[in-house]
């Protein structure tokens, strides 16, 4: 059956056809009757005047002017009713409509860690989900429709839309992004799984100026909840970094060169970053004072809010006052004035700000250890903590492709894996680091576990038993043999696990406890805390022996991203193994060394998953297979999972914790940031 799922749902007028003046101030805690839009806790304009039988007028921030003026490269604005677009997006406000004011004030390690739940806030893309983590809602597009196979995707945009600094937005941007940024090597050296089908790139088209199309080599069902709880914004300002792209602009290389750079593509990588991800360091950070000799300080943005301040010590925005949301009263949002993004690296200096009270909301890298503490100070800090359930969960293994011989065989050796997961006592892990809060799960890789995967599937490799773990690694040669009360690799060389770690990615006191947990059979470990840079550094260069972070993805990014199937089992920002392995698929067995048959069959196994329609039989049968080879080839160790606090200011407003504590369905995205407000 063809699916529609076009917010351009049919409005149905009153019987004069006739618009009140004033429109009531719907709010998600009160409809005044004003009958819901085709989609939750949204409306398009046409949509919600026909509903509330009203015509809405604009009010915009009286203070935009001045915020504009500190974005380099912009001109005056001209009036509001030109800023947005002919059908703006109408939010309705979770409690109450906000006043604009305040600076909401928060916290990431440093530019490139930690970042994302405060990055979450600004941030946009084509479709997102709902707060029910399920229903997928338009966002900067208007409307979206699949063909019959889920091998066409068509998005409508919304006309009159504009960029932060005035120029449209049209299809050719989304375009732009695809053929020139994410499939050029030249800024990109290989694009991520998720924007291929079938392993084939897509064919992305601008039908007109607010229509594109994606069509897929293979079906791919999964693709649009993945791209709704991806960091990647599908669309780049084709006007600014086209001036500079070889293949848009003849004369791009020369625009460049006239700025002081090399190329077209130095250009581009000075403002683009050479990733979809989207806090690499500004231009601003890269070289401030080489910026006004620029047509602007940094890309032009959808987002709700534009870096105007970028140093080592903090990032600071302003509201973009070309944004696209209205609230129900017609308020140009966001309503903050600004954001104020401090870099604190220390974990205990970052508590100690949240007991103060000195920050507005903080998720990532609060962990469940920290908790007493904070909620102890809820009230002397004016702050509330919040417990929610996480996606994904810790997990520690070991690095398939080490430089040593004598480990690589060991590592690569399933049983000698199982035999490390057996002498982990999750149990006490769960007791001493999360008050018995969380529970033992395996490291599938999707989480929450599917309808697809089996009781006995949910109980795989989560077993304590020591004693089995020795007799295991006896069996494999890894004993005492020089009497000092270690185990030594086979063959009699020097076993100890220097275990590197990052509270990002998994807490210190999980960490010490699988740590002595090994010592207690004689295996040597020690435990060094490091900044997630200096581990994503570390694992990238296949310098670890021992990997640490988080592990699993809901059903909707495995549906339509293969990588936590596929070795090396992440992304940068993941936990990774076997990064040979990996530099071997990517450079077609020219560099790196050949992956064994067991990760080739689970490669292809998901692929072929994955163009499945969601919940056929097929769909759950393969399901359950990819699960179960997952289980046994066990590449990674879960540990326990466990709730996670959320950190916010009780004068933050419209605010509502998340339904799970996770980085992957974007943060904070799904419970539109944008309505915040401050009282303070």
């Amino acid at each position: 059956m063809k699916r529609y799922l076009l917010a351009t749902a049919a409005v149905l007028m009153t019987g004069t056809g006739a618009y009140a003046a004033g429109c009531p101030e719907v709010t998600v805690a009160d409809a005044m009757g004003v009958a819901p839009g085709a989609y939750p806790q949204q409306f398009d304009l046409a949509e919600f005047q026909a509903n509330a039988n009203c015509t809405l007028t604009f009010q915009e921030n009286p203070d935009i002017a001045e915020f504009n003026a500190r974005i380099y490269g912009n001109g005056e604005l001209p009036p509001l009713t030109e800023r947005l677009p002919a059908e703006p997006l109408v939010v309705a406000p979770y409690e109450m409509i906000g006043s604009y004011g305040g600076v909401l004030d928060g916290m990431s390690n440093a530019t490139e860690s930690g970042t994302s739940d405060f990055m979450s806030v600004r941030h946009v893309n084509l479709i997102r989900f709902a707060d029910d983590l399920t229903t997928l809602v338009p966002m900067v597009a208007k409307g979206y429709e699949w063909n019959d196979d889920f091998t066409q995707l068509t998005f409508t945009l919304r006309a009159g839309h504009k960029w932060s600094d005035g120029a449209p937005f049209t299809a050719a941007d989304v375009v732009f992004w695809y053929n020139n940024l994410v499939m050029d090597p030249n800024i990109i050296e290989s694009p991520r799984d998720l924007w291929l089908a079938g392993g084939e790139p897509m064919v992305v088209e601008a039908l007109d100026d607010l229509t594109v199309r994606f069509t897929m080599a293979a079906p791919k069902p999964g693709f649009l909840a993945g791209m709704a709880a991806d960091y990647t914004q599908p669309f780049q300002p084709v006007h600014f970094l086209g001036q500079f792209h070889p293949d848009i602009n003849p004369d791009g290389n020369a625009n460049a060169q006239a700025l002081g750079f090399a190329d077209g593509y130095e250009a581009i990588n000075y403002y683009y970053g050479a990733s979809d991800w989207k806090d690499v360091p500004s231009p601003i950070l890269r070289d401030a004072a080489r910026v006004p000799s620029l047509p602007a300080a940094v890309v032009p943005t959808l987002e709700s809010f534009i870096t105007v301040e970028d140093d080592t010590e903090h990032r600071y925005y302003v509201p973009n006052p070309y944004f696209f949301m209205v609230d129900t009263a017609g308020n140009q949002l966001p309503y903050i004035n600004g954001m104020n993004e401090l870099y604190v690296r220390d974990n205990e200096v970052r508590i100690l700000k949240m007991l103060n009270g000195e920050i507005d909301y903080k998720t990532q890298n609060v962990n469940l250890p920290d908790a007493p503490t904070l909620l102890d100070g809820q009230e002397a800090g004016n702050y509330t903590i919040d417990l929610r359930p996480q996606i994904s969960l810790p997990v520690i293994g070991f690095n398939l492709t080490p430089n040593d011989p004598v480990k690589f065989e060991l590592f690569n050796n399933v049983e000698f894996r199982q035999a490390m997961s057996l002498a982990i006592n999750r149990d006490e892990i769960n007791s001493v680091a999360f008050f018995d809060l969380g529970a033992a799960i395996p490291a599938i890789g999707i989480d929450p576990a599917p309808d697809f995967v089996t009781e006995e599937q949910r109980n795989t490799n989560i077993a304590y038993d020591p004693a089995a773990a020795a007799a295991g690694l006896d069996a494999l040669g890894v004993v005492d043999a020089n009497g000092d009360g270690w185990r030594d690799l086979p063959g009699g060389g020097e076993l100890i696990f220097n275990i590197q770690f990052s509270t990002q990615g998994i807490s210190a006191t999980e960490v010490e406890l699988v740590a002595q947990n090994w010592r207690d059979i004689g295996v040597n470990a020690t435990v060094k805390e490091v900044t997630s840079d200096e581990y994503r550094a570390a694992q990238s260069a296949n310098e670890l022996d021992v990997v640490t972070w988080r592990f699993g993805r809901p059903l909707a990014s495995v549906g339509s991203d293969p990588q936590v199937f596929t070795v090396p089992f992440g992304g940068y920002f993941d936990v990774r193994t076997g990064m040979l392995y990996d530099q071997w698929n990517q450079t077609g067995g020219a560099q790196g060394i050949e992956p064994p048959e067991w990760t080739k069959e689970m490669a292809a196994a998901v692929l072929e998953w994955q163009a499945q329609a969601p919940g056929s039989d097929a769909y759950n049968t393969m399901g359950t297979a990819l699960v179960q080879m997952m289980l046994d080839a066990q590449p990674l160790i879960s540990l326990v999972q466990a709730p996670g606090p959320v950190y916010h200011s009780n004068n933050l407003q419209n605010f509502r914790a998340p339904n799970t504590w996770s980085y992957e369905y974007y943060w904070h995205l799904p419970y539109r940031p944008t309505q915040w407000s401050l009282t303070e």
